[in-house]
């Protein structure tokens, strides 16, 4: 089944591609595979060029991998659902629709709702009373939205909860007292959210996520953050209430944020990392608790020297 569907396909990876197929080549880990590949085509960096089998032709790049999205995005557009309303939708009156838009069985619509033209709404979704998404965003299966603004072109998949309460608690001698949470989520444009994400309302000021920015499955954003533009945010990443991230940064998969954090623009911050301290503007981390990469990997070399000592 698997060999069927590379068949027909136009895109597929260098281990699977035959003549009619486009590839790409980029980490060095696939150099081998490169050259054993039968891709009828393949992106990949100007060294690679004279490297290639025989019958593939190249087209050469320096972002080999950017360069096949965007190829890939040719041959497969996005998927175009048909508008309308399904008659097991719930729809409140007072909701604005756009032309276009298209909700699926079970959905729920709550009161001053508005969706732009050409949103779609996927199957038992429920989107909370006076919330806005913006033009030609999708919205997938089993979503929850609530106290939110969503930009245009935003893709939330399924599972995502937004706008929910904060973890906000006041500590007394008889336990703990709820904080109000009186914020909103505001997410701009072009944003892609992962299944299962959590983004929590703002506590008093909102919790904000950037234009471009893209957000892995299971992440857990508190309430009060603000992600600057065009950041990426890998799986099963926490941040905690109240810190701000800048614009262009990345952070690895299982990264922990304290809250009350500044992370400054175009940071990186490796996987696995507990970031307890500002982070500059530039600079990439890693580690527990995390420190500047060459600060970190000496500390690494120093423990596997001594435990080669100790045997």
């Amino acid at each position: 089944a698997v060999e069927d569907s590379c068949a027909k396909a136009l895109a597929a990876a260098l281990a699977v591609a035959g003549p009619s197929h486009v590839s790409f080549r980029d980490n060095t880990k696939y150099v081998d595979q490169f050259l054993a590949s039968k891709a009828g085509v393949c992106l990949v960096r100007p060294e690679m060029v004279g490297r290639q089998p025989a019958g593939m032709a190249l087209l050469v790049t320096s972002e080999p991998y950017l360069g096949y999205a965007r190829v890939a995005r040719m041959f497969y557009p996005a998927e175009q659902k048909p508008a309308g309303i399904s008659d097991s939708a719930h729809v409140a009156p007072s909701a604005q629709l756009g032309a276009g838009v298209t909700i699926a069985p079970g959905a729920i619509i709550g009161e001053n709702v508005e969706l732009g033209d050409n949103v779609t709404v996927g199957a038992n979704t429920v989107i909370g009373n006076g919330c806005v998404i913006g033009a030609d965003s999708a919205i997938d299966a089993n979503v929850t939205l609530s106290h939110c603004l969503i930009g245009a072109r935003v893709v939330i998949y399924a599972g995502v909860r937004i706008g929910q309460d904060g973890f906000g608690f006041a500590r007394s001698p008889k336990g703990a007292v709820k904080v109000p949470q009186l914020g909103r989520v505001v997410i701009e444009d072009d944003v892609e959210i992962g299944a299962n994400t959590t983004i929590d309302r703002g506590a008093g000021p909102d919790t904000f996520i950037g234009a471009g920015t893209k957000i892995d499955n299971l992440v857990q954003i508190g309430h009060n953050v603000r992600i600057g533009r065009h950041c990426v945010v890998v799986a099963q990443v926490g941040i905690s209430g109240s810190t701000e991230i800048g614009n262009g940064v990345a952070i690895g998969g299982q990264a922990g944020f304290a809250g009350h954090l500044q992370v400054g623009d175009g940071a990186e911050v490796a996987a696995k990392s507990g970031v307890f301290r500002d982070v500059p503007a530039g600079t990439r981390i890693g580690g527990f608790p995390a420190k500047a990469f060459r600060q970190w990997f000496k500390e690494q070399a120093c423990l596997e020297r001594l435990t080669k000592k100790s045997r």
